[in-house]
């Protein structure tokens, strides 16, 4: 069995495969990372292998001490992956970006593919139907957005998502939400139609804190999979673990 370790900006999020199979997934503080891995290693003692994709503050005593109980892989740029990576700057890549796109290759080989994870910021990823993955977009999720806004200017306020109810807001906050939700909404459909104008055989995938939201407003065809990420890393764990 495996164990995925998804370390984000704000929570860890942990999930327990057995094979391809999700059999359990927690959301947790990062200061009770340690003390949740140790629970599901009692829960499922049978946990021998994980994986670690860290884009937020995982220090070296919380790796060393999760090594102790797992054979354990630290996603990097330099971990075996199953694609052609033609990122100018494979180093930058992000490792939750990475784990996206080798989702894709588990789940949809042979197809051109944009995955797009919405959350803290909205990222864009294309794997062709050959099996290359050329890259894609960074922008700023809904939230971030949202505290740009307040951030940035004077008087403008902190909102809460909120489905917008007119395109024309009548109000600052329903201004505010109109700019943010539409422009969000307005982005993701035209890029998508970007892409089929070049790849009319495109696979969209929408994943992502924000992804069951978005997924009622968007005009386009998607399949959403809020595991997504989690099933890549899995599949990066099991591609490591055959050597």
């Amino acid at each position: 069995m495996n164990l995925v370790v998804d370390v984000g900006n704000s929570f860890v999020k942990l999930a327990v495969f057995n094979a391809d199979k999700l059999q359990e997934r927690r959301v947790v503080e990062l200061k009770k990372l340690l003390e949740a891995i140790a629970l599901l290693k009692t829960e499922f003692p049978l946990l021998k292998n994980a994986i670690i994709s860290s884009v937020g503050h995982l220090n070296i005593n919380q790796i060393e001490n999760i090594k102790k109980g797992f054979k354990l892989l630290v996603l990097d740029a330099n971990t075996k992956l199953p694609f052609i990576n033609s990122y100018t700057t494979p180093q930058t890549l992000g490792v939750d970006r990475i784990g996206l796109v080798c989702a894709s290759v588990k789940q949809f080989s042979s197809k051109n593919v944009l995955i797009i994870d919405a959350g803290t910021c909205i990222t864009y990823d294309f794997i062709t139907k050959e099996n290359k993955y050329l890259g894609g977009a960074i922008s700023p999720g809904l939230s971030m957005r949202y505290k740009s806004l307040n951030n940035l200017t004077a008087k403008l306020p902190l909102l809460e998502l909120t489905v917008p109810e007119n395109i024309i807001g009548n109000s600052t906050a329903n201004s505010i939400h109109s700019g943010v939700v539409n422009g969000v909404i307005n982005e993701v459909d035209g890029i998508i139609v970007q892409y089929k104008t070049k790849f009319s055989d495109l696979t969209v995938i929408l994943t992502g804190g924000d992804a069951k939201f978005l997924s009622k407003q968007l005009k386009s065809s998607i399949f959403a999979n809020s595991n997504f990420l989690l099933e890549g890393l899995n599949y990066i764990l099991q591609l490591n673990s055959d050597e």
